[in-house]
């Protein structure tokens, strides 16, 4: 053994307590002693030991119960526990075992035996110190890995995303306003971090589908015929068939918002024509953040709309295009929405 071992002595006879640290020799080992349970408690929790020798019969507290408490807390449920007792029937022994003890030597010992059994636990608790070390090192490494894994696949879908706005001429800028304004709709649902950011991620694909729409429909200056309506109108299920048949909790997110983020709250919308909750929430708040942001946006086809008149529609269209309470958070928190759009505002020139 190369390093030095801190053990914890507990008996309630102190001439006890010298016999071990004799046997074991402070040469080789730190040790610390307590003559009753709750001081070995009070120890445990100060100090860090490799080892716990444990006394079975003592006043006011037992070894068993102290080794309970001591198993409790995960900081010392691993922490080997030694009981030396002159207890010797079967049901004491058992019961040891039972409160999370590793090993059990009856008074009167052997001292080579106790020796022995003593470098035994502590060469296997610095053996699973080690190994814990390597997991604890490995998981450090897998989990830079998995943030890379997640910040590729944002950039993945932040470019593929980006394909279907720059078919249509409208900028970056506008994917990344719609993804922070979905993500702040959905945070304000009652959405948890980890599912808003799943959205915020998502709908930037929101019309990923426009890369199947002709340049001549998509980019046409003015309005659309009847004819071209239905197949720009196309891009909902063109997207979702895009990326329907992936398992990832993106790409599922992303697929529910490409087909339903058309469809309108009194059942108006396309491409299936839901109504009220049956449009998934990921859809609803997708719709508002992505026509709040295009009508303030100028686009090939438009000039941007004042704010004035964006709100004027926004409350005309509640209960109609959109769900009446996003609109109301909406309004209820104007401000930190305007944050978004001043931080992500278009580059000009």
């Amino acid at each position: 053994m190369s390093r030095r071992f801190k053990v914890l002595i507990v008996d309630d006879a102190p001439k006890n307590i010298q016999v071990v640290a004799n046997i074991l020799g402070e040469e080789l080992y730190d040790i610390s002693y307590a003559t009753n349970g709750p001081q070995a408690l009070d120890h445990v929790e100060e100090l860090e030991f490799d080892l716990v020798l444990l006394d079975v019969m003592m006043p006011g507290m037992s070894g068993y119960e102290v080794c309970r408490q001591m198993k409790k807390g995960k900081r010392h449920s691993e922490l080997p526990v030694i009981f030396i007792t002159a207890r010797t029937d079967e049901h004491s022994i058992v019961e040891a075992f039972d409160a999370g003890g590793q090993d059990y030597i009856t008074k009167p010992f052997n001292s080579s035996e106790l020796l022995a059994r003593v470098k035994t636990h502590l060469k296997l608790k610095a053996f699973e110190d080690s190994q814990q070390v390597l997991i604890n090192n490995a998981l450090a490494e897998l989990n830079i890995l998995n943030k890379e894994i997640v910040e590729t696949q944002k950039e993945v879908i932040f470019t593929m995303g980006s394909i279907g706005e720059t078919r249509s001429r409208e900028t970056g800028q506008h994917v990344k306003r719609v993804a922070e304004y979905s993500r702040l709709f959905a945070l304000l649902s009652g959405v948890d971090e980890f599912e808003a950011d799943l959205i915020a991620m998502a709908s930037p694909m929101h019309d990923i589908g426009k890369v199947g729409i002709p340049d001549s429909i998509l980019n046409k200056k003015g309005r659309l015929d009847e004819g071209e309506f239905e197949i720009m109108k196309s891009h909902v299920t063109i997207g979702y068939d895009m990326l329907k048949h992936s398992d990832r909790p993106i790409m599922r997110t992303a697929a529910i918002i490409a087909l339903e983020h058309h469809e309108k709250w009194d059942g108006s919308g396309y491409p299936r024509g839901l109504k009220g909750d049956e449009i998934h929430l990921y859809g609803r708040v997708t719709a508002l953040a992505d026509v709040f942001d295009a009508l303030g946006s100028e686009r090939c086809y438009k000039q941007a709309w004042e704010d004035e008149k964006i709100f004027e529609l926004l409350r005309s269209q509640s209960g109609k295009h959109f769900d009446p309470g996003l609109v109301e958070m909406f309004f209820e928190n104007i401000e930190r929405f305007f944050e978004i759009r001043n931080q992500y505002k278009d580059i000009v020139g």
